[in-house]
């Protein structure tokens, strides 16, 4: 009998039979497309450079990237989060590719983080790196989550790997806060929140792109999500399905042989 997960997993494949998109995610993949143009615009042309006290000029630009991405990166490992702890409870594969959808999302937005707060650095501080606090709790959340992704390479048998990913994966997030938080726990040379209160340092069409930077990560996160968590889904039933038929081809060869028959081995349903 075929496991839930495979028949779910059979679905989605007939229902994206030339890959993982559909009318939902096109429609987003437009706005999203308009969203960055816009963006774009306001950020690297519309806007004026900083003229506060302490002006960062044209540098407060990167800003509006780097923000965003790490906005994108909090997000990301926030639902892997979740989505490990569903599993833990629910034990079902979808909670599982969820999981590991965001965090590899989770991973690229890290990146974006880190470049861009390199490329502000040596501009502000005069190098390309400095272990502050802030830096550092990145680049470590940087390293646990690459972990967390070698984790489920080397793993595999499926329960096993998605149990182990869902503790590390709870386990990993309690860096996230640390990092938030670290520029007001801390003594550091990265600055604190540009926009934490009612009262933010920034105003006028700068605030918007700062703002609307956010929005536009979200929806590249949401567009990035539909595809990855289709793809991932879709590994796991055909994973499941070849475990179904070499099962199959077990139990034919012992019977053949005359022997003792291997038990069933029920995959896990899809939430």
């Amino acid at each position: 009998m075929t496991s839930p997960s495979t028949d779910t997993g059979a679905g989605l494949l007939r229902r994206h039979p030339d890959g993982t998109a559909s009318r939902g995610s096109r429609i987003l993949g437009i706005v999203l497309l308009v969203s960055v143009a816009v963006f774009l615009y306001v950020a690297l042309i519309a806007s004026e450079p900083d003229k506060s006290l302490d002006a960062q000029g044209q540098l407060v630009r990167i800003m509006y990237i780097h923000v965003p991405s790490a906005i994108g990166c909090y997000t990301a490992f926030f639902v892997t989060a979740v989505a490990s702890a569903m599993y833990l409870w629910k034990r079902t594969t979808g909670w599982d590719a969820l999981a590991a959808s965001s965090a590899e999302i989770g991973v690229i937005f890290v990146i974006l983080t880190l470049m861009s707060g390199s490329i502000w650095g040596h501009t502000t501080w005069g190098t390309w790196w400095e272990w502050d606090p802030r830096l550092t709790s990145t680049a470590l959340m940087f390293v646990l989550y690459v972990g967390y992704l070698a984790l489920r390479r080397a793993i595999l048998d499926p329960t096993s790997r998605a149990k182990q990913s869902a503790i590390l994966g709870i386990i990993a997030f309690i860096n996230v806060p640390i990092v938030h938080y670290s520029v007001d726990w801390w003594r550091s040379l990265h600055q604190t929140a540009t926009v934490a209160s009612l009262d933010p340092q920034i105003d006028g069409l700068r605030l918007f792109a700062l703002m609307f930077g956010m929005v536009v990560a979200m929806m590249l996160y949401v567009w990035l999500m539909m595809h990855r968590f289709r793809l991932a889904f879709a590994e796991a039933a055909l994973e499941a399905k070849g475990l179904d038929l070499a099962l199959a081809e077990r139990r034919a060869e012992a019977r053949a042989d005359g022997g003792a028959v291997p038990p069933s081995v029920h995959t896990e349903g899809a939430s």
